[in-house]
């Protein structure tokens, strides 16, 4: 089948190279991937995942490998960059609560 159909889309930079970083890893050329992604809509009539919170953990540093520890890092400096921080008190409560400590 030819391709004619163009499809132009915004998104975070940081999200793009990320996902094309994977893609890139898996040898998935990123427009067979969103071709792979639009085709699974088509048979599923809908979003080929469920939308929804994903389930609250807290990441175990020990199984963590040294690339995973990094990434959680700085994650958690970008959040303190970008203003997303909480109180430690409220987060030992939030976790004394979730965990019934």
């Amino acid at each position: 089948m030819v391709k004619t159909a163009n499809l132009y889309a915004r998104i975070e930079p940081e999200l793009k190279n990320e996902a094309e970083t994977i893609l890139g890893g898996l040898g998935v050329p990123v427009s067979n991937a969103i071709n792979m992604f639009y085709r699974q809509i088509v048979l599923h009539r809908g979003l080929p995942f469920a939308v929804q919170f994903p389930a609250r953990h807290i990441p175990n540093i020990a199984t963590m490998t040294d690339a995973e520890l990094d990434a959680e890092v700085s994650r958690g400096f970008d959040d303190i960059v970008a203003g997303r921080k909480r109180p430690l008190k409220e987060v030992a409560d939030d976790l004394a609560q979730e965990f019934s400590l």
